[in-house]
């Protein structure tokens, strides 16, 4: 039985409002005990954590023309830029988990000509992401131990493990002959997922390509640990970086879940689970979401010109169909 959208949405905001309204009954007194030392400090920190996020964003929108690239679909990386902003503004605005990468497809498939193709470019670039943010916590938690030693560390390393496993699960599947191999014509959603068996035969069969590819999403979802490190700063929290690049991950692995808009309230109690044993009380875990939140939501204004002229202007005529491979 399929939920009407209405209602997930509607379903979505009671989540979100519930977690976060429960968060913050449970961590009012160290909320309101809070005291920044430096304001000007503070705003330093918060600055600096923009420009990282900013920074990020741009990579991310890298790593998608990366593989639209391998692809072999001739678009410029201006034009991936601005087509990422403006489905980043509708992803952080808009009550929706799904409508960025629609624009994503719909707008790139009006440059390439393919929407299976463009459709293809964002289900492996979202996958790129997975690979990455489960690496990067059993990487710290590998080099630091003793963050095992408590509940959160515990279901930071049982997530990552997990999550490499799904994965590992998916692209078989995706990338084997029998699975998404055997789809191809038939109908729009048939072509769409033979496009992306196809172009992960491709990164197998180009594995420096590959490697570039998972580079450029390091450096992505890095910046994003970064840009939680310095927001954390802001606010005097400072757990360390191995706690930061073990946690953190798992937190943008986490407040991607269709559960709640945005994330909002699955973030903020992810950040408590993970943060409790390093010195971080509920209120500054709670705090440090939904700065971290707002921060998001004011560098993806970035993104309102572009989806709203971005899409006016075509230059010359899309091809009927790009191959995917050279």
């Amino acid at each position: 039985m399929r939920i009407p959208h209405s209602l997930a949405t509607v379903l979505r905001v009671c989540v979100s409002g519930g977690l976060l309204a429960l968060l913050i009954v449970i961590s009012r007194d160290e909320l309101s005990a809070l005291d920044v030392d430096s304001k000007s400090a503070a705003a330093a920190w918060l600055i600096a954590a923009a420009l990282a996020i900013a920074a990020a964003f741009v990579m991310a929108a890298a790593r998608w023309w990366r593989v639209a690239d391998t692809l072999d679909l001739k678009v410029s990386g201006r034009s991936m830029l601005s087509i990422y902003l403006a489905a980043l503004f509708v992803g952080n605005f808009l009550p929706t988990t799904i409508g960025g990468d629609v624009l994503r497809v719909n707008r790139l498939s009006h440059l390439c000509g393919s929407e299976a193709s463009a459709f293809a470019t964002v289900i492996i670039e979202r996958l790129t992401g997975w690979v990455v943010l489960p690496l990067l916590t059993l990487a710290a938690l590998a080099s630091q131990p003793s963050l095992l030693t408590h509940s959160g560390g515990q279901i930071a390393g049982a997530l990552a493990v997990g999550t490499l496993v799904m994965l590992a699960f998916i692209v078989w599947i995706a990338e084997h002959p029998r699975g998404l191999g055997r789809l191809s014509g038939g109908s729009r959603i048939r072509d769409a997922l033979g496009a992306v068996h196809t172009g992960l035969s491709i990164f197998r069969r180009a594995p420096r390509a590959a490697g570039r590819l998972l580079g450029v999403g390091f450096a992505y979802q890095f910046l994003l640990v970064v840009a939680t490190a310095l927001t954390g700063a802001a606010i005097g929290v400072n757990p360390g970086l191995r706690a930061w690049l073990a946690f953190a991950p798992m937190v943008l692995i986490v407040q991607l879940l269709p559960v709640a808009i945005g994330g909002l309230g699955v973030r903020e109690g992810a950040l408590v689970l993970f943060l409790d044993a390093h010195g971080v009380n509920e209120g500054e875990a709670v705090l440090l979401g939904l700065l971290l939140y707002a921060l998001t939501l004011l560098v993806s204004l970035s993104g309102a010109p572009t989806l709203a002229f971005g899409g006016r202007r075509r230059r010359g005529k899309p091809q009927a169909e790009v191959p995917l491979g050279r």
